[in-house]
């Protein structure tokens, strides 16, 4: 789970993170009120959208010159300026894809006098299993390109979860700043915060870009994004209670009601899988034919007739699906039971377009009977490379 700038900075301020002054907005005029409760006379008015690359971002809507979704503001006439002309408007970054995400309130902080921009973030490194915190000089709205072209200029410091933030861990960050003296210092205390807040919320990222030094010397976390690990969100209603559904996907908030693992992408084949690994197999194997999966769904080990129905909604449900290829392994979950479900939920959904299906496990030849019985169009598959070919000429087909 996301969550917007000034939820994430909110959080780490209880941990006594250093950040600029700032109040959501969600109108005009709660942006002008919140601007004439900062000390002023610099303001900033920021799009919240779950996406980076917001500054360099466009709208959809506003002539190519317009400014982006970050912009100052030296009145409170330029606020309310700025104000009008995001709300409601489509802000399209390099994380949003070319339809881009309406922007429905805004984060209203006061100015800071930038005298150099940093870049730090913690994320799990998936290698290790362990927290690692990644550093760079070279903060701000470059970072990517940072990454790309000049990687010597980050560092990576990597913290064992049997000891622990350590303060050489600190040390490091500072050192791979190239910070001294009392910044140095700030700096260590920084990264213990932000690791200590990462760990306790059960975080899946955090990152500050950028981290600034501010010409009185302060060092403040100017931009934060925090990502959440869905399964461990029980244990922090708080955060859960931040959630935005406006942000996500309305299919993946509909698959979730029904405990479906769903993720929408670019491809025309629906993918309906028991098991992640199977339908990661299943989507790499449609690709090794020619086309693409049009989403993730994993149905889990307990699938009824209701959820595969759901299943086949929240699928069609994406105009560029021409066709459904359904893979199942049957164990707890028998075959005879899906291809019920399967069968069911075609005739509820009028299914129009071709449908692959490959069972194998309990009970199979049982469910491949139903299917037979059905007398619907489905068509049955052997294997799994078997049922990848048929679908993706079953595709090309009404293509």
């Amino acid at each position: 789970m996301n969550v917007h700038e000034y939820q994430a900075k909110e959080l780490l301020a209880k941990y006594g993170v250093s950040i600029p002054a700032g109040i959501a907005a969600l109108t005009v005029e709660e942006a002008v009120a919140a601007a004439k409760q900062l000390p002023g006379p610099l303001y900033v008015v920021k799009s919240q959208i779950h996406a980076g690359g917001r500054g360099k971002g466009k709208f959809k809507e506003l002539p190519a010159d317009a400014k982006g979704g970050v912009r100052l503001a030296k009145s409170l006439d330029e606020v309310a300026l700025h104000a009008r002309e995001m709300l409601g408007n489509t802000l399209v970054t390099i994380q949003t894809g070319e339809a881009g995400k309406q922007v429905n309130r805004l984060y209203v902080t006061d100015g800071v006098d930038i005298a150099k921009e940093y870049y730090l973030s913690l994320v799990v490194d998936r290698g290790t299993g362990r927290v690692a915190l990644i550093v760079s000089t070279e903060g701000g709205m470059d970072i990517e390109e940072v990454a790309h072209s000049t990687p010597e200029k980050i560092a990576t410091v990597v913290i064992d979860p049997a000891t622990g933030f350590q303060p050489h861990h600190g040390r490091a960050v500072a050192y791979a700043l190239k910070l001294s003296g009392d910044l140095n210092k700030k700096a260590q205390v920084l990264s213990k915060q932000l690791y200590e807040a990462f760990v306790a919320l059960d975080c899946d990222m955090l990152e500050i870009n950028p981290l600034v030094e501010a010409a009185d010397g302060q060092l403040l976390v100017l931009d934060a994004k925090m990502s959440f690990d869905g399964n461990a969100l029980y244990r922090h209603p708080d955060v859960f209670a931040l959630r935005d559904e406006s942000e996500e996907d309305a299919a993946e908030i509909e698959a979730s009601k029904y405990d479906l693992a769903y993720i929408k992408l670019d491809g025309n084949i629906g993918c309906m899988v028991n098991g992640a690994g199977l339908a990661m197999a299943t989507m790499d194997i449609i690709k090794l034919n020619g086309e693409f999966p049009a989403n993730f769904l994993d149905v889990g080990g307990g699938a009824t007739t209701e959820k595969v129905t759901a299943a086949f909604k929240i699928i069609l449900r994406d105009p560029a699906v021409k066709g459904i290829l359904v893979n199942i392994f049957g164990g707890i979950m028998k075959c005879d039971i899906i291809a019920n479900g399967i069968v069911a939920a075609a005739k509820e959904v009028n299914l129009q377009v071709p449908l692959v299906v490959r069972l194998e496990g309990t009970n199979v030849q049982e469910g491949k009977d139903i299917l037979a019985n059905s007398g619907l169009p489905i068509v049955p598959a052997n294997d799994l490379g078997d049922a990848a070919q048929k679908i993706v000429a079953e595709v090309r087909k009404v293509s």
